[in-house]
């Protein structure tokens, strides 16, 4: 890993994000595509104590993570290019990335369960969206998890948002609860869900 090529600011992630998004815009970059802006901060500091040989469980809003992770600039704009933006993976820097909404969880269980069996001293760290976290499966892996002490780490990022719909629009007064081996953090996502023009709100 090329600890020069690992972005480590808030300024380095905005600006590769505002590249993108201009490069989107003179139809450079193919959809589809999801920009991230305003999670800069948790994230930064949750990379942090990510060590080189854990494994890194995401989601199709992965361009962040990539760069915190070291994944060169120019494979990550490549696969953008290419209309793969929610397909950045890569065995060298142990990072996986799915299109489909929690998709990443149980493979995540699956590796902690690994490293927990080959006595590894390395984690797992599994990325989702808010709406995830509501569903079932995202339930059964935390208490899979829990249950039985794996090496692994969810991470909610919440944005407030499902698609196009808000979050709280879904399930009401509902509040969600989180097991022990959750860390959940709040941001404002200045992008739609996907693409660079207008946020939409509702249907």
């Amino acid at each position: 890993m090329d600890l020069e090529d690992i972005a480590k600011t808030t300024e380095e992630l905005r600006a590769f994000e505002a590249e993108m998004v201009t490069l989107f815009h003179e139809k450079k970059v193919k959809p589809p595509v999801h920009f991230s802006y305003g999670n800069e901060e948790p994230l930064i500091k949750i990379f942090r104590e990510i060590k080189p040989d854990d494994w890194i469980c995401t989601t199709y809003r992965n361009h962040y993570h990539a760069l915190l992770r070291g994944i060169p600039k120019k494979e990550i704009t490549q696969h953008l290019f290419e209309g793969r933006s929610m397909e950045v993976m890569s065995d060298t820097y142990k990072f996986i990335t799915s299109a489909i909404v929690g998709g990443t969880l149980p493979v995540a269980v699956g590796l902690a369960l690994a490293l927990k069996r080959q006595n590894s001293p390395h984690k797992v760290w599994a990325f989702c969206g808010d709406m995830a976290a509501w569903n079932g499966l995202f339930a059964e892996c935390t208490a899979y998890a829990e249950g039985h002490q794996l090496p692994v780490k969810f991470i909610v990022e919440d944005n407030e948002m499902s698609v196009d719909t808000p979050t709280q629009a879904v399930w009401g007064s509902a509040k969600p609860s989180y097991r022990s081996n959750v860390i959940h953090y709040s941001y404002k996502n200045k992008f739609p869900h996907q693409g660079a023009d207008k946020m939409q709100v509702g249907f």
